[in-house]
């Protein structure tokens, strides 16, 4: 017993009673020839019935390395984005048949994990705002006649290359996109981009928003004969 405890106490670092039975099993078939099974039974507190019982298991193979190689080569492609549902949906488009929790139980052994996004730290700081325009509109977000009002914003979008902007200009008549940008930064070249391409038209163009107030869309909008 001394000599089951100095070889398994020697420099692993570990929790031996948090190792799964199946591990503790393979630490055993390293250690017999330095100690008699028995000891190491005991030292690591596994039943002789489980220990036989995974070393047959180990015997036979494993039956899903085919399936883990595929698991891994959808997680992989998809950048490490598909959870075990979609994955077991994916291998089911492939034909291949098992159940969620399989392919939960393979994710885990293989240490696919989804990478949780990071929370965006507050930023109190807006930058400079110039005063917002008059309230022409008073949320009457209908209009008579075409290019009446329109309404403009900027929506961010979360993809796996990064954050993209899509700023786009929407008619109050019937609610038809005139215009829009996407871009990979919310600035004055982005707003400036969308009102160039809507300006062929005429209509008087309102929003509140801090997106519509960058040096020189006011200006543009202007020189055109709009009203903010």
């Amino acid at each position: 017993m001394n000599k089951a405890n100095e070889l398994l106490k020697k420099g692993l670092g570990v929790d031996l009673q948090l190792l799964p039975n199946r591990e503790k099993t393979l630490l055993i078939d390293a250690l017999r020839e330095h100690s008699g099974l028995p000891e190491l039974l005991a030292q690591l507190d596994l039943a002789r019935s489980s220990y036989f019982y995974h070393r047959a298991r180990a015997a036979v193979g494993d039956k899903y390395l085919e399936v883990r190689q595929s698991i891994t080569d959808v997680f992989e492609s998809n950048h490490r984005c598909y959870g075990y549902r979609r994955l077991q949906a994916s291998l089911t488009r492939q034909d291949v048949a098992i159940s969620e929790k399989v392919v939960q139980r393979l994710m885990k052994q293989e240490s696919l994990v989804v990478p949780k996004p990071r929370k965006r730290r507050y930023a109190s700081y807006l930058g400079e705002i110039s005063p917002a325009p008059e309230n022409l509109i008073n949320r009457d977000f209908q209009a008579a006649v075409p290019t009446e009002k329109w309404l403009t914003d900027i929506t961010e979008f979360q993809i796996p290359a990064g954050k993209v902007y899509l700023s786009s200009i929407i008619d109050c008549f019937d609610g038809m996109v005139v215009s829009w940008t996407i871009g990979t930064s919310p600035d004055a070249e982005l707003v400036n981009t969308m009102l160039d391409a809507a300006i062929e038209t005429v209509a008087e163009t309102t929003d509140r928003g801090l997106w519509f107030t960058p040096i020189g869309a006011a200006t543009t909008a202007g020189q055109a004969g709009y009203q903010e």
